[in-house]
């Protein structure tokens, strides 16, 4: 067997302080990274690594690093990026203990540059906070106070603080006068930890705006904690904004924009950096999902702009690459650059964008590896075949989603872990394979039909067609071949988190600090 090439820690340590390229990829699942990675790792696991690499790592040949903690998957993974065309691809030298054990310091959680950086931030500003005990009685006196939860409406809607309205974190500066227009106002901002409260606090305090603001403490976590009820499945959402508004607004993040030394770019030169083969460059839409899907730059990814700054590393996997942000009004890409620009980001906003600009309508299209070709079968086929007895149906959905609903008899497996799971499925004579979409089960069929020798097929549009051809469904952890650990479960996620998880989650996050010290290499600043 060839030895693979390597990169030592001391290699990506001066790589990143020398601000170069490099994407330095854990390829396990969510669970165990979650668990311990460098700063800078992004995490894209091996059983879905083909719907995921070619938008995150968009350059073939930008310096790649895989790791993984001795399982196995990085060898496989090296191969993976290869099949798919990256040419500089070599494994981290000792994976993750070799990091470990030659001084580089090692990370809990996800999205761990954002949630440092935010915590920086509180520390280098003294960002204003008020403690769950003020806020609730503040709300009990009927007080002039305005609650805004800074996360996504879906988050928003699982768990919120009486009164909150949705206005996730970019969308703060655009809207908050008109939430708050008197400047006594009391503007308090949430989220469910901290993070995303200090920046959206400080992004309107950076703004200028003239009310008493205040972060919520400790987020809805620092509720729960002081014996407070959340509110459940609330709608409140933001409405639109005057153009005297939209103007002020963008005036005031122009200027915020400017201190933290965002740089400028016309079209012409996006198309410049586009064709420039030693960079990579990302083209965000920082504004709503439903404006983007209404029209929006050709080739722009829509990432609104609080979570982008909130996931930087999911949506921006190549630490030192450059960032372009467009938006229609000059206040979402100039706070979201703002905050990039801070994080050691080289970042660029879209200036003097014309309306016909906006041309291409719809989703965003993620980039795909060509599909191979493979036998399907419609739903009503697969209930015939099931009715008959010895046919396995595997789903490579989500592990959430399989539990909220999958095709009665499914095995629920990661692909990564194939060899494994069918060692636990019963065998059979043909095999059928689905997840939501079928786009990830259609990448397992050859290695099915490898590992069992039997016929493998595919459902046609996957569950979601079984769904609507109107079949029955079946719900909970009913078989499961692989252990569940493609999601890290949050500490702040959820309605019946336990008191000291939560605890030890804040308890971690205020000790971000300290850590990034002795990391060294984020070159982060606040303004």
């Amino acid at each position: 067997m060839t030895t693979q090439a390597t990169r030592s820690y001391t290699d990506i340590r001066q790589a990143l302080l020398d601000r170069q390229e490099l994407a330095l990829v854990d390829v396990r699942e969510e669970a165990p990274f979650a668990e311990s990675h460098p700063l800078f790792a992004v995490n894209i696991p091996l059983s879905k690594l083909e719907l995921e690499v070619l938008a995150r790592i968009p350059r073939k040949d930008t310096p790649v690093t895989v790791y993984d903690n001795g399982e196995g998957l990085a060898q496989r993974a090296v191969q993976r990026f290869v099949e798919l065309g990256y040419s500089d691809v070599k494994l981290l030298e000792g994976g993750l203990a070799g990091w470990g054990a030659a001084g580089g310091e090692l990370f809990i959680d996800v999205n761990v540059p954002s949630k440092a950086f935010g915590e920086l931030v509180e520390h280098h500003r003294g960002t204003p906070s008020l403690a769950a005990e003020e806020v609730k009685a503040l709300l009990d006196a009927k007080a002039d106070v305005v609650v805004l939860d800074a996360r996504r409406f879906d988050e928003y809607q699982t768990m919120s603080i009486p009164t909150g309205i949705s206005v996730p974190g970019a969308e703060l500066v655009l809207r908050a006068r008109e939430l708050a227009p008197d400047p006594s106002t009391r503007i308090i901002v949430n989220c469910a930890g901290r993070t995303r409260s200090i920046i959206g606090t400080q992004s309107l305090v950076n703004a200028g705006l003239p009310n008493p603001i205040s972060a919520l403490r400790n987020g809805t976590i620092g509720w729960l904690l002081a014996g407070q009820t959340l509110d459940h499945g609330q709608a409140r959402r933001f409405a639109q904004v005057s153009e005297q508004t939209r103007q002020s607004a963008s005036a005031d993040a122009r200027q915020v924009a400017d201190k933290a030394r965002v740089q400028r770019a016309s079209l012409a030169d996006l198309q410049r950096f586009q064709a420039e083969a030693a960079r990579t460059t990302y083209l965000f839409d920082v504004r709503t999902p439903e404006e983007f899907a209404k029209g929006h730059v050709p080739g722009a990814r829509s990432t609104p702009g609080g979570q982008l700054v909130q996931e930087t590393d999911h949506f921006a996997s190549v630490r030192g690459a450059r960032i372009v942000l467009a938006d229609d009004d000059g206040v979402r890409a100039n706070m979201s650059a703002s905050w990039l620009a801070q994080l050691g980001w080289e970042v660029y906003v879209l200036d003097d964008l014309q309306p016909a600009d906006f041309s291409a309508s719809g989703e965003w299209d993620a980039p795909s590896p060509p599909t191979p070709q493979v036998e399907q079968i419609s739903p009503e086929t697969l209930a015939q075949w099931q009715a008959q007895g010895n046919v396995a149906v595997l789903d490579f959905t989500a592990s959430a989603n399989y539990v909220k609903q999958h095709i009665p008899g499914a095995w629920w497996t990661l692909r990564a872990d194939l060899a494994n799971a069918l060692a636990k499925i019963p065998s059979a004579e043909r095999y059928v394979l689905t997840c939501g979409s079928s786009k990830l089960a259609r990448l397992a069929v050859a290695q099915v039909e490898a590992l069992t020798g039997k016929p493998v097929f595919l459902l046609e549009g996957g569950t979601a067609s079984w769904i609507k051809a109107g079949q029955p469904l079946e719900h909970g952890e009913t078989r499961l071949a692989s252990a569940r650990t493609d999601r890290y479960r949050r500490p702040y996620e959820g309605t019946d988190a336990p008191r000291e998880a939560m605890q030890a989650y804040l308890d971690w996050e205020y000790g971000l600090v300290e850590q990034l010290g002795r990391d060294g290499t984020h070159g982060f600043y606040v303004i």
